[in-house]
């Protein structure tokens, strides 16, 4: 049975992308750490809604330009395993990738970027500085102040799949959408597969729902998922068949679970065809 291959590929950025969740990193500038990543926890394990909290961790750090910007440093310094070569391999097999992001536009952009990823093909968070507050005359070095956020699909727990959508149209391909929290995984409406990703924090609500799931510190064995067990068998003989081996040894020990039956069986079918030597693999 032939896997299909996923044209449009949707990242989430922090604990997907980058171990790190941009906000808390803020939070700890501010000395707020405790306060915020109890908020950022609720939101993401889906106990509150990320409206309710979003404004609040803000307010709570009020973090000016520069503090922002620093975030894309820590984003870079920690990077998720294998992030950037996955993405590279889906972009030169004629992938369309994409992040979208609840976290603050400026570092996500900068970081999607730093990954190869088309500006254009990357959503976060605007915010609005106070230009003139306290020594104003220096805005320009980043001393600007927080005012306000745009509130918008991305900072509500289902706004994801507006996003999603709006992409999406009027173009051809099937999608797939990968994240950790619960944001992410009601995007997944939105796409033809959601896979949740536990590299960095496995989220309960996730595993239990999502049709594809990754527990892997590395997130490579996406590629199985998005190009096809058929396809990454080409790949072992390109440049990048030192991924596809590690690729290939997550999946046989379990690096790949699914709770939908029927995409369990069709993978397992398009794996044994594709490899007959192997073991037969369970997950």
């Amino acid at each position: 049975m032939r896997w299909p291959q996923y044209k449009h590929i949707f990242f989430d950025c922090d604990s997907t992308l980058t171990t790190i969740e941009g906000i808390d990193i803020l939070a700890e500038t501010a000395g707020k750490r405790w306060r915020v990543e109890v908020l950022t926890q609720a939101a993401m394990d889906g106990h509150l809604d990320l409206e309710d909290v979003y404004r609040k961790r803000l307010q709570a750090v009020k973090p000016t330009r520069q503090q922002v910007q620093e975030i894309r440093r820590f984003y870079k310094r920690n990077l998720v395993e294998d992030a950037a070569a996955t993405i590279q391999i889906l972009q030169e097999q004629g992938h369309e990738v994409y992040i979208i992001s609840g976290g603050l536009a400026e570092p996500v952009t900068e970081f999607g970027l730093f990954l190869g990823v088309p500006k254009e093909n990357i959503r976060a968070v605007d915010l609005n500085y106070d230009e003139l507050a306290g020594t104003w005359w220096k805005a320009e070095q980043g001393n600007a102040q927080y005012i306000d956020y745009h509130e918008g699909a991305l900072t509500v727990s289902d706004g994801k799949a507006q996003i999603v959508r709006e992409f999406l149209k009027n173009k051809n391909g099937r999608s797939l959408l990968i994240g950790d929290g619960k944001s992410d995984l009601l995007a997944g409406t939105a796409v033809d597969l959601f896979v949740g990703f536990g590299g960095v924090i496995t989220r309960e609500q996730v595993v239990a729902n999502a049709p594809a799931f990754i527990h892997s510190a590395s997130i490579a064995p996406l590629l199985a998922l998005a190009v096809g067990p058929a396809t990454l068998r080409l790949l072992q003989d390109s440049p990048y068949h030192e991924m596809v081996a590690k690729v290939l040894k997550l999946i046989q020990t379990g690096a790949i679970t699914f709770q939908n039956e029927r995409l369990k069986t069709k993978f397992n079918q398009a794996v044994h065809a594709t490899y007959p030597p192997l073991h037969p693999w369970s997950y």
